[in-house]
């Protein structure tokens, strides 16, 4: 039996007449396309796990304490790297292991870094003797409780939920340390009304 290009023990052997038709060669390609598809397939796997494990995490936000921003149920994207790059900021909406409890984790915001003096009057934030304007918290969500002024210890972030009256935060446990911290909520993506970018 005459060859094909395609058997590699052609060699040596006559040659096909010119008007014999080639043998078929589709099952190669399919074979082929197969393999491609299956490596696409695994380096997708490996990116996305990759992204996963060492960038972003995907968390679900269980209670009400960050309403309006976060509202309860909410699907996140946490950035776990960013903090690798850039510092901690008043502002930042911050995913942390609890104090009390390391294996449960919480979700707050920002609002006094270390150093900063941070009082509470009749639900009014000051920071370094500053009244803070914080549109983040409508007035609905807000309370008349006070806390005495603390000086925020190095390494460590003051931080309170956004619903003041139903948020357990550091007027409860105090400032948390940097080493608890391990991202920051950056993009919502359920439900599909909250998608974008979380503030």
């Amino acid at each position: 039996m005459p060859g094909t290009a395609s058997d590699p023990n052609s060699v040596g052997q006559s040659p096909a007449p010119a008007s014999a038709a080639p043998g078929p060669t589709t099952p190669a390609r399919t074979t082929t396309g197969i393999g491609v598809w299956v490596r696409d397939l695994i380096i997708s796997l490996a990116i996305s796990a990759f992204i996963i494990v060492f960038l972003y995490q995907p968390v679900k936000v269980e209670g009400t304490s960050m309403m309006p921003s976060l509202e309860d149920q909410e699907r996140i994207f946490v950035n776990k790297f960013v903090y690798r790059l850039e510092p901690i900021e008043r502002g930042d909406i911050v995913v942390f292991k609890y104090p009390r409890d390391p294996s449960k984790s919480y979700i707050k915001r920002v609002i006094g870094m270390a150093g900063d003096r941070i009082r509470i009057d009749g639900g009014q934030v000051y920071v370094n003797e500053q009244a803070l304007d914080e549109d983040y918290v409508p007035p609905a969500y807000t309370d008349a409780r006070s806390y005495p002024e603390l000086i925020v210890p190095a390494n460590s972030y003051f931080v309170l939920g956004d619903h003041r009256s139903m948020s357990n935060d550091s007027r409860d446990f105090g400032p948390v340390n940097q080493s608890f911290i391990y991202g920051k909520a950056v993009f919502g993506y359920w439900p599909m009304d909250k998608l974008g970018r979380v503030r």
